[in-house]
């Protein structure tokens, strides 16, 4: 059976306007949630996705309209390879050489002409010269003798094989052949790589070490990268405090800042770090706009859901945005937020630590990487077994940290649940090595059944 069809983002979605000061209802569009100047904290809608109406949002359906939300970057900037590690493709680079330059050879041994080897061997043919990497001479070979020749050297005039040193006897300067090379044996051919003229690398690419160096083995000094996608990031809560603080009696330590800036660390991100919000409905609405102003996206952790100290809603609304209120199918993951705001993206994240991680992995990380230009899809999920027995409520996809320490006859992992699953613990995904994904159709997951897993630590 094919899967369903996800539902499609909002093409024109209705802005929540600040200039109706009429109190009306919350209304609920497609999955879309809307609400009008006026409605406070004495008529407060549910946000939390087991109080939304409307059609339950899929993983996959989320996520699309995540990434629905987002235009590509289209900003450039000129760099050099040496800063270029980590940044994105923003035009195709053109090759200035072929790669390899010249016919050169795959190994140490001898060059030869196999013209020189008809017949039944052996053959005896003297060694007239010598090639190695780097010399700039063309050399020839004689007819009915063998050059000495190294690795990367270039083939000498007349040769069209090299015979591995290891499969070589030489005596004194002869060289005898027992078993004639075919043509072109170990000879790596100019262009086989790439050809001048041509891109090497298309445009959205992750500018890694090994394409910096096909880059530069086709003689690309400098290339056209986007600028670096620029993300707010704040924290609300006025129970949350840094690490190394005091705390008083009710507060904890704010451990999603330090996680999410880290799932943040990257080279094609400009991250701006705007602290922690206390619950006052002020404060955080200038930070909002202020953050949607210097950034392209605004990630928030906390605060979306409908509680009376839960600011961060009224503020979006009073800030004209653009908003779907996710009921998505997941756990952990609610309350989930995604819309835009100021002409930013905006990403509200649940508070709870682990059901943070998974929301942003599934469901923030493919917008971040459109948003900043990226055009290759990240698929890190290998297939598994399962190693334990669970008993789960259907109609949600759950995702499980996970160990392991073996792998059965096929090569896979056999997986060790780590944990009960609260979205709240941070020891089951700390000490987790990949996160394992259950259905929701799968009411039982029994010892040897197969799952899929996205590792953590390799």
């Amino acid at each position: 059976m094919p899967p369903p069809r996800p539902e499609r983002f909002p093409s024109n979605p209705r802005k929540w306007r600040s200039d109706d000061h009429k109190p009306r209802p919350p209304q609920n569009r497609g999955g879309r949630f809307s609400m009008r100047e006026g409605e406070g904290a004495m008529a407060q809608p549910d946000f939390c996705s087991a109080g939304k109406t409307g059609a339950t949002l899929s993983v996959d359906a989320a996520r699309l309209r995540a990434v629905a939300a987002v235009a590509p970057m289209r900003e450039a900037e000129d760099l050099p390879l040496d800063l270029a590690l980590g940044r994105v493709l923003a035009s195709p680079p053109t090759a200035r050489v072929d790669l390899p330059p010249f016919d050169n050879a795959a190994m140490d041994g001898y060059a030869v002409s196999t013209r020189d080897l008809a017949g039944d061997g052996p053959w005896r043919l003297p060694v007239s010269g010598r090639v190695a990497a780097g010399d700039t001479r063309s050399a020839i070979l004689q007819p009915g003798t063998a050059v000495r020749i190294f690795t990367g050297a270039p083939i000498p005039s007349g040769a069209d094989a090299v015979i591995m040193q290891e499969r070589a006897r030489r005596d004194s300067d002869t060289l005898i052949v027992s078993d004639a090379p075919r043509a072109a044996l170990n000879i790596r051919r100019r262009g086989e790589d790439r050809r001048a003229g041509e891109p090497p690398l298309p445009c959205g690419h992750l500018l890694t070490a090994p394409r910096l160096a096909l880059l530069a083995g086709t003689g690309i000094p400098r290339v056209s990268t986007f600028r670096k996608l620029r993300v707010g990031l704040f924290s609300t809560g006025s129970e949350l405090q840094e690490p190394g603080s005091p705390l008083q009696h009710g507060q904890i330590y704010n451990s999603n800042r330090v996680m999410l800036r880290a799932l943040l660390a990257q080279p094609w991100i400009e991250l701006t770090d705007y602290g922690i919000l206390r619950d006052d409905a002020g404060a955080i609405r200038a930070t909002i706009r202020r953050a949607a102003e210097e950034n392209d996206v605004v990630i928030s952790s906390g605060g979306v859901s409908a509680g009376e100290e839960d600011h961060i809603l009224d503020a979006l609304r009073r800030e004209d945005a653009t908003l779907d209120v996710l009921k998505v199918a997941i756990r952990p993951g609610k309350p989930l937020t995604v819309g835009r705001v100021a002409g930013a993206l905006y990403v509200g994240l649940p508070g709870n630590p682990y059901a943070a991680a998974v929301t942003f992995s599934q469901i923030a990380q493919p917008a971040l990487r459109k948003a900043a230009g990226l055009t290759e899809i990240q698929d890190t999920w290998i297939p598994a077994v399962s190693g334990f027995d669970y008993d789960r409520a259907t109609g949600r996809r759950e995702y499980v940290p996970v160990t392991w320490d073996r792998r059965d006859g096929m090569g896979r992992p056999v997986l060790q649940r780590l944990g009960r699953g609260a979205s709240a613990s941070l020891s089951p995904i700390a000490n987790a090595r990949g996160i394992a994904v259950i259905e929701p159709d799968m009411p039982h997951v029994s010892e040897g059944q197969p799952l899929r897993v996205e590792p953590l630590l390799e």
